[in-house]
């Protein structure tokens, strides 16, 4: 079962054991009990749970995998307009564009402060012992406008 669906199944069940745990709560505070405070934070923090499931199962969004992509852990992004990911400078060319693609589709554009993003994947190339220098292997542009307009 996928996570979102998963998520959304939780929900409903989380709500119902919190109602049930509220109504234990009243009959707790009713009848004088010694845990009808601890019963206040279990059918709280119940609550919680379940309208926290329900909103990450809706807002869940599942990674973008384009086939012939490769890992390629992202090391700089200044949050605006510019990420660089990093892959071993002798990777198969024919993986550059497919990782490139795969990087870009999975960076979402809510609080950056562009519109456009420039994905660039580099490789060190080794100069010397101890000592390298970063090789542009190739560059793709997200623009977020044209995405939200689809």
């Amino acid at each position: 079962m996928a996570l979102d669906q998963l998520l959304l199944t939780a929900a409903p069940w989380l709500a119902w054991t919190g109602l049930g745990l509220a109504g234990l709560t009243v009959v707790g505070f009713l009848a004088g009990w010694g845990i009808r405070f601890r019963l206040v934070g279990v059918s709280s923090f119940t609550f919680l749970l379940a309208i926290s499931s329900w909103a990450f199962g809706v807002s869940y969004t599942p990674p973008v995998v384009i086939e012939g992509a490769v890992r390629a852990p992202i090391v700089f992004d200044n949050g605006s307009d510019l990420v660089v990911a990093q892959i071993p400078i002798d990777i198969d060319p024919s993986t550059i564009t497919p990782t490139l693609e795969q990087i870009a589709g999975n960076l979402r554009g809510s609080g950056r402060g562009s519109r456009t993003v420039v994905v660039r994947l580099r490789g060190i190339e080794s100069v010397e012992e101890g000592l390298g220098r970063p090789l542009i292997l190739g560059e793709t542009i997200r623009d977020f406008q044209t995405a939200s307009a689809e």
